[in-house]
């Protein structure tokens, strides 16, 4: 007999689609508790910059996996999918529904799939360090090249300033001989959830004044001030350092950029973002998509994709 398989509610999309709104009017009626599906929003007073939920917003729902870790640490996927199938446990032990509401896509996935165990292969010295060499010889580009070379599918999917991941990719393919990408497809197989996917989209050039707008409101409510007080801590040459919001103000303090350069840098940089976002989606994941392109009724909306949740999940207990 198959094993029954506990509930989960996914809702993904590109940053300022309007996750956070429609997630909140979503588990009033579920019943449900939000585990942040986000990289940064697990760092603290990193608040503005990403976009982090503010306690009057959150209407008494429990929000699980924000503020965990200081700017300082480092954060994996692994350790990101150990922590959200704990927090997706806890919830549904207590009678309530699990929903991961983000858009990492990568940690996303990481939790939905079984023996999704890649960031577990051990790491190898010498290839690192062969890969760190060739990174400071000759930059973020050319290596970044080796793994459109090798592996075009993860490298669809990293950035070519995210050295790091660029490098574990690399490591993981020049160490088992498989690519990052086929570690990652040989476990999509096995869910471990009996899951309904929700995505949020939107006409692509009002997603893009919709950042713009999102970055203002940043500004205003003391995103260079944030950003600054991460600076002068100290904070360098680590994960939280290279989230968007915050490496586009660091060229502004380090005297790089002018202010209205960054800030313009960081609108393109988000732009291109939620560009990316929307491609790992819509390849990567089996996702039920909905339209919250202005005019839109909240109400409405919440009731279709609340109509949609119910025939997967609540018709039956799978």
């Amino acid at each position: 007999m198959e094993e029954e398989k506990d509930r989960l509610v996914v809702l993904i999309g590109p940053t300022a689609v309007g996750k956070t709104k429609l997630s909140i009017e979503l588990a009033k009626k579920l019943n449900g508790e939000i585990i942040s599906g986000d990289s940064m929003q697990i760092y603290k007073g990193m608040d503005i910059g990403t976009a982090k939920i503010k306690e009057h917003e959150m209407e008494g729902i429990p929000h699980h996996l924000i503020d965990l870790k200081n700017p300082s640490e480092e954060f994996s996927v692994a350790e990101f999918q150990e922590l959200a199938r704990k927090a997706i446990a806890s919830i549904t032990k207590r009678g309530k529904m699990p929903m991961i509401v983000g858009g990492t896509g990568l940690y996303i996935q990481a939790v939905l799939y079984d023996d999704y165990q890649f960031s577990d292969i051990q790491s190898d010295p010498e290839i690192r360090k062969e890969l760190e060499n060739f990174l400071h010889e000759h930059g973020n580009l050319a290596l970044y090249e080796r793994l459109q070379e090798i592996d075009p599918d993860s490298a669809e999917r990293i950035h070519p300033n995210n050295a790091r991941r660029v490098i574990r990719a690399l490591e993981i393919f020049y160490k088992t001989g498989k690519k990052m990408s086929e570690h990652i497809k040989a476990h999509e197989a096995n869910e471990r959830y009996h899951t309904a996917i929700i995505g949020l989209t939107m006409d692509r050039d009002v997603l893009y004044q919709r950042i713009d707008k999102r970055v203002d409101e940043m500004i205003e409510d003391g995103l260079i001030e944030e950003a600054k007080s991460l600076y002068d801590s100290g904070v360098r040459g680590v994960q939280s350092a290279q989230a968007i919001g915050y490496k586009e103000l660091y060229d502004f303090f380090d005297g790089k950029a002018s202010l209205a350069e960054a800030i313009e840098t960081l609108k393109k940089n988000t732009r291109r973002y939620a560009k990316r976002q929307l491609t790992w989606f819509r390849n990567k994941m089996n996702v039920k998509w909905f339209d919250m392109t202005p005019p839109v009724s909240m109400e409405e909306k919440v009731s279709e994709i609340f109509h949609y949740i119910a025939g997967k999940l609540l018709s039956e207990k799978k």
